[in-house]
């Protein structure tokens, strides 16, 4: 499992879910790499602390002030580099289009794109594909598919604020509550306040 410290202003909420999850899957190996360039280069509410994480109901039309630039493309690099070293043949990540607020790096037509990326960047001998089991499940679908496999979502992080509980008002918060809701369960982690 590998976790990237992007300098994200919920790093220390990430990184404490990331190891309990570890912890809780009994994973082989983590990794935690540096990212940090991508908050110093900024861009993003999630890495300025310049810029409010918006909480209103209502997104403004076009892509987010919660875009990271470039995020999963550096994220999936890293992780192919870890990946070849390991000779594993597969690499998962939880992208999602249909809840997202439209992240161009989160779409299907991107990851097919980085598959020939890695096809033509690695050696010869690494077949690595990349899998994105959540890319069409909507929130709910997200929560049914956990419940099912018995995901721990108590060690689970979401909020784009920085804080003990998560917000309830940021567009995380508030399509993963949507999701629990839909799903007919509650959110097990904490909240400041809901909707």
């Amino acid at each position: 499992m590998l976790h990237a410290n992007y300098g994200q202003r919920t790093l220390e909420q990430e990184l404490e879910a990331f190891r309990a999850q570890a912890a809780f899957f009994e994973a082989a190996a983590t990794l935690e790499i540096d990212l940090n360039y991508l908050g110093v280069i900024g861009g993003s509410s999630l890495t300025d602390l310049d810029q409010p994480v918006p909480t209103g109901v209502v997104e403004p039309p076009g892509i987010p002030s919660t875009y990271v630039p470039f995020r999963n493309t550096n994220l999936l690099a890293a992780a192919v580099a870890w990946a070849e070293v390991l000779g594993a043949k597969a690499l998962f990540i939880g992208a999602n289009v249909l809840d997202n607020p439209g992240y161009p790096d989160c779409r299907p037509e991107y990851f097919e794109a980085f598959s020939r990326v890695i096809e033509l960047g690695t050696r010869p001998e690494t077949h690595l594909a990349i899998h994105t089991p959540l890319i069409d499940l909507d929130k709910a679908g997200i929560v049914r598919l956990g419940l099912e496999l018995g995901a721990p979502f108590h060690l689970t992080w979401s909020c784009y604020q920085d804080g003990i509980r998560a917000c309830g008002r940021c567009s995380s918060c508030r399509l993963r509550l949507k999701g629990f809701a839909a799903a007919g369960i509650p959110d097990p982690i904490p909240y400041q306040s809901s909707p």
